[in-house]
């Protein structure tokens, strides 16, 4: 693994400055950012936290104090972030039906004068975008368009010239351009829409269920291989409203519950078995009035940083006996 942090950002040589300095207490206030720049390059929860936790043993085997420890710790949990990154990739072309990252429940990290650039990069659709994109590039587009870094602090960052990690973010642009739509619905819009599909869902009604999905509505879970899901991809309002409207009160059956929540930014659910266990996330993608995608992760891979995991396997048996004793 590249180290990093050795020489990235300026420093001073004030060693009186350096005796007064709180290490942890800086460390502590980026932490927030730092691990909001490693998730969203990485699209992991547990590989995000692993690479903050590097980050501080380089920062805290430094003896001299960066200039800006913004930039200082920026370049090193983006440069460890990279590293991991490679590696996941040879992963997850191995993984077991779609991927998706794992699901955040609330980016620790906020800045109003960029609230807008990171609500809509945490997204499941915006994240899923950015894997078109190589580690560089990916890393290159996130701190520029994202975060609002420079271009010296972005070169530092990534072990390029300020030139090259230009032309990355024009290339990483139109990329993610090439494929993107932005879900524009306001908060407020969104919540009262996904309030009207879990109405609708608790109660099994087909016609409500309908009414709030777009014609080429996609259901789409991840699981891994590592558990049942409800489908690999269904698609049509008609097919996903039957789908959910007949399973859905099976799953409330077999007390199966479900608490909306926020997930990367959008309305959705965790889903939880009868002792309060996490058996899945559910999210929703908003446009023009309409529900575009609905995505599931079930993987309990990634799904232990939400707490106790459910055992899927055991409540997919619970269903079927459910549903024999409905036939």
């Amino acid at each position: 693994m590249d180290r990093t942090g050795d020489n990235a950002g300026d420093r001073t040589g004030d060693r009186a400055g350096d005796r007064a300095w709180d290490k942890a207490g800086e460390f502590e206030e980026l932490r927030p950012l730092l691990f909001s720049v490693a998730y969203r390059i990485l699209g992991s929860v547990s590989e995000a936290e692993d690479a903050v936790q590097e980050t501080w043993l380089r920062f805290d085997g430094t003896t001299t104090r960066p200039t800006s420890a913004k930039s200082f710790l920026s370049a090193v949990v983006t440069r460890i972030s990279i590293d991991v990154l490679r590696s996941a990739r040879v992963r997850r072309e191995r993984y077991v039906g779609p991927w998706f990252p794992e699901p955040l429940l609330e980016d620790p990290y906020q800045d109003p004068e960029r609230a807008v650039e990171l609500a809509d990069s945490v997204s499941m659709a915006a994240l899923l975008l950015l894997e078109r994109l190589g580690p560089a590039e990916r890393a290159v587009f996130l701190m520029r368009e994202v975060f609002g870094f420079e271009f010296a602090e972005i070169a530092a960052a990534v072990g390029r010239s300020e030139a090259a990690c230009r032309q990355l973010l024009v290339r990483g642009r139109r990329h993610m351009g090439a494929g993107r739509r932005r879900f524009t619905a306001d908060r407020e819009e969104r919540r009262e829409l996904a309030a009207r599909f879990f109405d609708a869902l608790t109660g099994g009604d087909l016609d409500g269920l309908r009414s709030l999905l777009a014609a080429d509505v996609r259901l789409v879970g991840d699981s891994g291989g590592k558990a049942p899901q409800l489908a690999r991809t269904v698609v049509g309002a008609d097919n996903v409203a039957r789908l959910l409207s007949a399973f859905c009160p099976l799953l409330i059956r077999v007390d199966v519950s479900f608490e909306p929540h926020d997930v990367n930014g959008q309305p959705g659910a965790i889903f939880r078995d009868r002792d309060g266990r996490v058996l899945q996330t559910l999210v929703l993608d908003v446009l023009d009035g309409r529900i575009q995608t609905i995505r599931t992760v079930i993987n309990p891979d990634k799904l232990g940083h939400l707490g106790p995991v459910a055992d899927a396997w055991a409540v997919s048996r619970a269903i079927k006996r459910a549903r024999r004793e409905t036939d």
